[in-house]
């Protein structure tokens, strides 16, 4: 099984590209590709410079690396309750060349944040929307108080019930 996993962050320490990374791990035998956002570089989109430049690069290139996976680990990292900007763009960019980017094949949502909302809130807005972009999301899992339950430096989780958890999760992506 080949496995893209990512944070959906362009912080250059982002937690969530950290616990995506360990989640898919997490699985067996799969081959890892783990992406950052950062690689693919896209204006900030608008119609009027769509009509001008046609599609971004950055977006194309996005959409050829999610092209190589059997399934998808996403750790959505939150800005205000939302997606941060750097990615809802390179998304916006991706989805108006391909609107079904995902193509149905499995993937395990996460999110986190180090204090005790575990970013339920991008990851609630990232579930309901997506039917819309052919995600088969088959798990969801949200990690309040990160730093209190993964050891950053070492990258791996420390507590045992998150382990399960993200374990659990990830079997899934098999059914």
């Amino acid at each position: 099984m080949k496995i893209v996993a990512y944070g959906a962050s362009n912080s250059s320490t982002s937690i969530n590209k950290a616990l995506a990374t360990y989640t898919a791990g997490l699985v067996e035998g799969a081959e890892v590709k783990v992406l950052d956002i950062n690689d693919y570089d896209v204006p900030m989109f608008s119609e009027d410079l769509e009509k001008e430049i046609g599609q971004a690069e950055g977006a194309k290139a996005f959409l050829s690396d999610l092209a190589d996976a059997d399934a998808f680990v996403i750790s959505y990292a939150e800005h205000n309750g939302h997606y941060p900007a750097a990615y809802k763009n390179l998304f916006d960019w991706s989805t108006r060349i391909d609107r079904e980017l995902f193509k149905q094949k499995p993937a395990v949502y996460l999110a986190t944040s180090p204090g005790p909302s575990g970013a339920k809130s991008v990851l609630a807005a990232a579930e309901a929307s997506a039917p819309f972009y052919a995600a088969n999301v088959k798990a969801t899992v949200s990690v309040p108080g990160f730093y209190d339950k993964f050891d950053a430096e070492a990258g791996k989780a420390t507590d045992e019930a998150l382990i399960t958890e993200l374990k659990a999760a990830v079997a899934k992506l098999a059914d």
